[in-house]
Parts: C-alpha cells; sequence; structure tokens
C-alpha cells in the first residue's frame, strides 16, 4: 500500500482546512494509507515513511510562513539525497498575493529533487487588515474543493503507479 503525507501548518485555521479537504478526498483512495501531520510536529523519519506529499502552508508576511519553514529547516539536511524522485504537490493559503511562499516552498521541493506532480495552487482570503488578518478563516467550497481534488488525484497516482 503507498503512503501520502500531508503536512501543514496553520495559525488562523485556512489551511488547516485546505490540507482536511485534500485529506478526505485522499481516504477514498483504498490503495492508499493518507495521514496528516502538522508542520511541527513531523519529523524526517515521517517523510521517509511516506511515498508521496503535500505541503500545505500560509504565507506570512510575503514569505512561507515560520513554522512552516521551521519544518523544512528540521527535516532538510537529514533528507537529502533519500527522498528524491518522489511526487508531491503544494498549496499555499495568502491574504493577498502567496507567490513568494509559493517560490520558498517549491525551491526547497526542487532542492530535495521531488517531482511536482501538480501545479501549485494560492488559495487567495483577501484580509487585508489586521483585523481580518488575524481572525479565524473560513475558506469557500470552490476552494475545498479544489484541495480535495489535489489530494484525491495525488493519492489515485500513488495507487497507480503513475507517480
Amino acid at each position: 500500500m503507498k503512503k501520502l503525507l500531508i503536512v501543514y501548518y496553520s495559525y488562523t485555521g485556512g489551511t488547516k482546512q485546505m490540507a482536511e479537504a485534500a485529506a478526505r478526498a485522499a481516504r477514498e483512495e483504498k490503495d492508499t494509507k493518507t495521514w496528516l501531520l502538522r508542520a511541527e510536529d513531523c519529523e524526517p523519519a515521517d517523510i521517509l515513511a511516506a511515498d508521496g506529499y503535500i505541503f500545505a502552508a500560509p504565507e506570512n508576511l510575503a514569505a512561507l510562513a515560520g513554522v512552516m519553514k521551521a519544518f523544512f529547516d528540521r527535516c532538510y539536511y537529514p533528507l537529502l539525497g533519500q527522498i528524491q524522485g518522489r511526487p508531491y504537490a503544494a498549496m499555499i493559503c495568502a491574504g493577498s498575493d502567496g507567490e513568494n511562499a509559493r517560490e520558498q516552498l517549491e525551491r526547497i521541493a526542487t532542492g530535495w529533487r521531488l517531482k511536482k506532480v501538480i501545479d501549485t495552487p494560492i488559495i487567495c482570503t483577501h484580509a487585508q487588515t489586521e483585523e481580518a488578518i488575524l481572525a479565524p478563516k473560513t475558506i469557500g467550497e470552490v476552494d475545498r474543493v479544489q484541495c480535495g481534488e489535489i489530494g484525491a488525484t495525488l493519492a489515485a497516482g500513488l495507487a497507480m503507479g503513475i507517480f
């Protein structure tokens, strides 16, 4: 059985909703075991145990959120040269732009020599004021469906041996 690991960080709940939508859809694939881990709880052994990955992170201050970056910092070198060629997808939750966070995450995955199998969406919450930025987020149905499609696609591709 193939294994899909979804690693995420969420401060206001938006990215968590995205990751959960991907996990729900991925779990429909019976030949792939899917599990969800918060970035702060994920260790190199968890990454090694998986056949493919979804990384979900918010953009904070025009960059990849610090907790997600700390996950990559903690796991990057212990895994270098051990996971190359494995498939991944990513999702970014942003208040307005998200491009820098996407670029940072994809550059880290490129350094690991992972294979991007789905374009990275940026889910925009349009939070622009201090109050809106700090408020709990609700990700709309259309965006949750898109995240679910990412989970389902990666899980099915792993099960079928496409990725």
